[in-house]
């Protein structure tokens, strides 16, 4: 089985310029569209089961719109995606907009700090991890060295706060600053995905972070539209993983999550 925790998606009208933004967001060429039907196709090709989705609300006044989308495509194909919420540091009523996220169905909220510009042990952001914990996972974009927003030693004081507090925290807990993030996060409890890192770490670092932190802790993403799920898949594959560690990844820890 497999299971793509992080993928991107986005309504046709506005999808190519969504998927562009990112890219250049990040200084790198988008190799997809952001597309519904895209991301189906890469995926069967790649042989995708399941993929977890969902966008990053840029305003309070985008939540809705976001929540509902995304609700809406994951009813319509049922069988292959699993919705993640939208929200933002100034949506007025936290405890509103998560029975409306469960309501539409949704299993989980994603949050980008450095996008949405709020420092993840941001104290107003407590009321918000202290109504999730024992209720919907979080997924957290985390790392850059150009910003502060969502610094691994934030996340770290986020989960010395919230212990029941579900987290998972993408490109390896760290993005561009991969080895700061592992001297916050090793021993603390959060799950970490490997999207968007394999090809700026390599294959043996990418195989010593996945050790250094237990593959019982590792989901596996591609950050689709950032990369091609068929491409993504190939360099997972290269890595020398037994077949334990690659089944702990690329499904069995997501399935521990959902569940």
């Amino acid at each position: 089985m497999l299971i793509d925790f992080h993928a991107h998606i986005y309504p046709d009208k506005i999808a190519e310029k969504a998927a562009e933004n990112v890219g250049r967001f990040y200084q790198v060429h988008t190799c997809c569209d952001g597309k519904v039907s895209t991301l189906l196709e890469r995926g069967r090709l790649a042989g995708v089961d399941k993929f977890v989705v969902h966008s990053v609300a840029q305003t309070p006044a985008q939540v809705e719109n976001i929540n509902r989308f995304i609700s809406s495509v994951c009813q319509e194909y049922p069988e292959t995606f699993i919705g993640f919420g939208a929200l933002h540091r100034d949506t007025p009523h936290f405890a509103d907009e998560i029975e409306k996220m469960i309501a539409l169905g949704l299993k989980g909220l994603k949050l980008h700090p450095d996008i949405q510009l709020f420092d993840l042990d941001d104290p107003k952001m407590f009321e918000l991890y202290e109504m999730l914990q024992g209720k919907l996972p979080l997924l957290l974009h985390c790392g850059d060295y150009r910003y502060s927003y969502s610094h691994p030693s934030r996340l770290a004081r986020v989960l010395d706060n919230f212990p029941k507090l579900t987290v998972i925290a993408a490109h390896f807990g760290g993005w561009s600053i991969y080895d700061l993030a592992l001297e916050y996060l090793k021993d603390r409890k959060c799950y970490l995905d490997i999207s968007s890192s394999i090809m700026y770490l390599g294959r043996r670092r990418s195989e010593e972070l996945i050790r250094l932190y237990g593959a019982e802790r590792m989901l596996y993403g591609t950050d689709y539209p950032m990369w091609d799920p068929v491409e993504e898949l190939r360099r997972f594959d290269s890595l020398h993983l037994t077949n334990q560690e690659k089944e702990l990844i690329l499904y069995q820890n997501a399935l521990q999550i959902l569940s």
